[in-house]
């Protein structure tokens, strides 16, 4: 019998946002990171306790475990792999990917070595974050400080969206605040730092404006939505291969358990009509009729 499993889904782990139990969140913006409507596949959410924007920006220790029973919780609700909506929850992801058994990639700022090997030597790659006073380079993952000297970092503090975040509970931002936001801090950057070839956001919520950073300034730009469908589609393949597999094995199962009835049937009928020791086989005329008064059409 096949067990039923859940579907296989992108799990995410949600920022606190001071709900009642029971209380559905505010509707997200198309095109947001946790929009079912973005992806062409299912996701789910928990929310991490405690995890209050503030906390998880400035870097609380202490959060540690709650990311990692959110993310397990995640995977027993049928999670392939697990995001976090906050590019600063980078912190936790060593913990969090050995405590589960999916690819786990808790921010965009892990794209950076990748992203770095794919641009000229002379080119710079810009991160844009919500607060670029704690997005420092320990985040980053180069130890190179010639590599390092290629990343510059831009951030939004001062901002609507930064400071509606950092309430408790947060504030909604408008997408145009964001839009604010954001293209000012790009102009900062490109009028200091004219060798940048691309972009990568940081803050889960600047996909909303990733378009309008294509096409203000012509590069590359690179976030977690991005990063979030290439993960599913990795991990979602594997799942997929799996149940195939298992239910090629079922089919092969049930194939041999019909070949063996089969068999059995034919035995029988083997059995059923050998003559006795001595006596003549049956005439076709006798097997026949016990054929047409099996259909019940003579008497």
């Amino acid at each position: 019998m096949t067990s039923h499993r859940p579907p296989a889904s992108l799990g995410f782990l949600e920022l606190e946002r001071g709900l009642a139990p029971g209380e559905k969140p505010p509707q997200t913006y198309p095109g947001s990171l946790l929009n079912p409507d973005t992806y062409d596949f299912p996701i789910i959410i928990e929310t991490v306790e405690g995890a209050w924007a503030d906390r998880v920006i400035r870097g609380d220790p202490s959060l540690e475990p709650a990311y990692v029973t959110s993310a397990q919780r995640l995977v027993e609700r049928g999670a392939v792999a697990v995001i976090a909506n906050c590019g600063f929850a980078i912190r936790h992801q060593a913990a969090v990917a050995a405590s589960v058994n999916v690819p786990v990639a808790l921010s965009s700022l892990l794209l950076i070595p990748t992203l770095l090997r794919q641009l000229p030597p002379g080119a710079k790659l810009a991160v844009l974050t919500a607060d670029s006073t704690h997005c420092s380079e320990g985040l980053f993952g180069i130890d190179d400080p010639a590599e390092r000297a290629r990343i510059v970092v831009g951030g939004i503090e001062g901002g609507k969206l930064l400071d509606n975040e950092m309430q408790r509970p947060p504030r909604r931002t408008l997408v145009s605040e964001i839009e604010d936001d954001v293209t000012a801090c790009v102009t900062r950057l490109r009028r200091r730092y004219p060798h940048i070839a691309a972009f990568l956001c940081e803050c889960t919520a600047f996909p909303l404006v990733s378009p309008i950073i294509r096409r203000l300034t012509g590069l590359p730009v690179f976030d977690t939505v991005m990063l979030s469908r290439m993960l599913f589609t990795s991990a979602a393949w594997t799942e997929s291969f799996e149940t195939n597999q298992r239910t090629l094995a079922e089919i092969v199962k049930d194939r041999d358990e019909g070949a063996y009835l089969d068999r059995r049937v034919k035995v029988f009928t083997a059995s059923r009509w050998a003559p006795a020791a001595g006596s003549p086989a049956p005439s076709s005329d006798a097997c026949q009729s016990t054929s047409t008064m099996s259909d019940g059409k003579t008497s």
